[in-house]
């Protein structure tokens, strides 16, 4: 069973799945980076570019974090985590590392746990990249989206990189994406769900689908009606 709820993180989102054999589903790309807990591990998982197998029937703990916030809080530009899963240790340093999951083992609520260590190290959204976002999330283009942040293409692409993961033209088509499996699953038909996206057509998002997915929309559609609800980015592999 999978459930979610807003994070006092800006922007965040706080999840947990409990164990269980429930979800076969793949991870689907998000623009999303999250904190995780697990069998006594804290791991990182990167921006994704591609499907990525679920994390098996562990119970899982995390922090998905809004597009383009997570880097500052980790420490590193997400182009170095782009479609990895890595311990929190390569990042923070061993000790501190051993000291948190020691703190999130002995807690009570390892989501509530989980959220204070985010909270903790939590730096506001940058204005720039959280417009980028909301830009490219309501379908404006990437010349747009530059316009209006008052940088020149190569800027941007150089911005996102570090913020992101990847360049925002590979952002725009996954928050596409992402609109259309989110109607596809309120039982849009695909052709609409595509038109209503941004997609040119039916094809169009039958071709992304399976250059981000690697699967099809009939078969993710099956897979989304027989499984305990989950998202399709929550980044649940180690």
């Amino acid at each position: 069973m999978y459930q979610e709820s807003p994070s006092r993180v800006p922007g965040a989102v706080v999840w947990t799945r409990t164990a269980g054999p429930g979800v076969t589903r793949p991870v689907l790309p998000d623009g999303c980076m999250d904190l995780l807990w697990s069998q006594g591990r804290l791991l990182v998982a990167g921006p994704d570019t591609r499907a990525h197998p679920p994390g098996g029937a562990a119970a899982w703990t995390g922090v998905r974090f809004a597009p383009g916030t997570a880097p500052a809080l980790l420490g590193l530009p997400a182009h170095e985590l782009r479609d990895r899963r890595v311990e929190l240790a390569d990042l923070w340093g061993a000790a501190t590392a051993r000291r948190l999951a020691e703190r999130l083992g002995a807690a009570a609520d390892a989501a509530a746990a989980l959220e204070a260590i985010a909270l903790e190290r939590t730096v506001p959204p940058d204005p720039l990249t959280s417009a980028v976002v909301r830009h490219l999330d309501a379908g404006g283009t990437v010349a747009a989206a530059a316009d209006a942040a008052g940088l020149s293409t190569r800027q941007l692409h150089r911005r996102s990189l570090d913020a992101f993961g990847y360049g925002p033209k590979t952002l725009a088509r996954i928050l596409r994406l992402q609109r259309a499996l989110a109607l596809v699953r309120r039982g849009v038909p695909y052709g609409d769900a595509a038109l209503a996206a941004g997609c040119a057509d039916q094809a169009h998002l039958a071709r992304e689908m399976r250059a981000l997915a690697g699967s099809t929309l009939r078969s993710y559609d099956a897979s989304a009606k027989s499984e305990t609800p989950s998202p399709s980015g929550s980044s649940t592999t180690a």
